[in-house]
Protein backbone atom coordinates (compact mmCIF):
# COMPACT_ATOMS: atom_id res chain seq x y z
CA UNK A 1 0.00 0.00 0.00
CA UNK A 2 2.76 2.31 1.13
CA UNK A 3 4.58 1.86 -2.67
CA UNK A 4 1.49 1.97 -4.52
CA UNK A 5 0.46 5.47 -2.84
CA UNK A 6 4.02 7.21 -2.99
CA UNK A 7 5.79 5.58 -5.69
CA UNK A 8 4.51 8.17 -8.00
CA UNK A 9 5.51 11.64 -5.59
CA UNK A 10 8.56 9.89 -4.30
CA UNK A 11 9.92 7.49 -6.66
CA UNK A 12 14.02 7.77 -5.34
CA UNK A 13 12.46 7.67 -1.64
CA UNK A 14 10.49 4.60 -2.45
CA UNK A 15 12.93 2.84 -3.79
CA UNK A 16 15.26 3.02 -1.27
CA UNK A 17 12.81 2.10 1.36
CA UNK A 18 12.23 -1.17 -1.02
CA UNK A 19 15.72 -1.91 -1.17
CA UNK A 20 16.78 -1.53 2.96
CA UNK A 21 13.30 -2.79 3.92
CA UNK A 22 15.18 -5.86 5.92
CA UNK A 23 17.33 -3.40 7.23
CA UNK A 24 15.17 -1.19 8.83
CA UNK A 25 12.36 -3.61 9.76
CA UNK A 26 14.96 -5.52 11.74
CA UNK A 27 14.06 -4.55 15.21
CA UNK A 28 10.23 -5.73 14.50
CA UNK A 29 12.17 -9.25 14.25
CA UNK A 30 13.15 -9.01 18.40
CA UNK A 31 10.34 -10.07 20.87
CA UNK A 32 8.04 -7.73 21.74
CA UNK A 33 9.24 -7.77 25.63
CA UNK A 34 12.70 -6.96 24.36
CA UNK A 35 12.08 -3.81 22.10
CA UNK A 36 12.19 -1.39 25.24
CA UNK A 37 15.45 -2.25 26.48
CA UNK A 38 16.97 -2.23 22.36
CA UNK A 39 19.53 0.59 22.18
CA UNK A 40 19.25 3.12 19.17
CA UNK A 41 22.76 3.41 17.48
CA UNK A 42 20.84 7.19 16.27
CA UNK A 43 22.80 10.39 17.89
CA UNK A 44 20.02 12.16 18.03
CA UNK A 45 17.94 9.67 19.46
CA UNK A 46 20.36 8.88 21.77
CA UNK A 47 20.72 12.32 23.05
CA UNK A 48 17.09 12.61 23.65
CA UNK A 49 17.09 9.45 25.79
CA UNK A 50 19.86 10.59 27.97
CA UNK A 51 17.88 13.87 28.92
CA UNK A 52 14.94 12.31 29.43
CA UNK A 53 16.40 9.60 31.75
CA UNK A 54 17.90 12.17 33.58
CA UNK A 55 15.45 15.11 34.02
CA UNK A 56 12.97 12.53 34.95
CA UNK A 57 14.69 11.51 38.10
CA UNK A 58 16.06 15.26 39.00
CA UNK A 59 13.97 16.56 41.72
CA UNK A 60 15.71 20.09 42.04
CA UNK A 61 14.03 21.33 38.54
CA UNK A 62 10.84 22.99 40.09
CA UNK A 63 11.19 25.69 37.31
CA UNK A 64 11.16 25.84 33.85
CA UNK A 65 14.44 28.21 33.90
CA UNK A 66 16.26 25.12 36.19
CA UNK A 67 14.98 22.70 33.85
CA UNK A 68 16.60 24.10 30.51
CA UNK A 69 19.54 25.26 32.18
CA UNK A 70 19.72 21.23 33.25
CA UNK A 71 18.58 20.15 29.68
CA UNK A 72 21.50 21.99 27.98
CA UNK A 73 24.47 20.62 30.34
CA UNK A 74 23.04 17.39 29.85
CA UNK A 75 22.65 17.64 25.69
CA UNK A 76 26.18 19.32 25.83
CA UNK A 77 28.26 16.55 28.17
CA UNK A 78 26.07 13.57 25.81
CA UNK A 79 27.27 15.50 22.58
CA UNK A 80 30.86 14.41 23.89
Amino acid sequence: AFVRDYQAKYPRAVAKLEKDRDVLLTFFDFPAEHWRHIRSSNAIESTFATVRHRSSRTKNCVSRASFLGLSYKLIQQAER
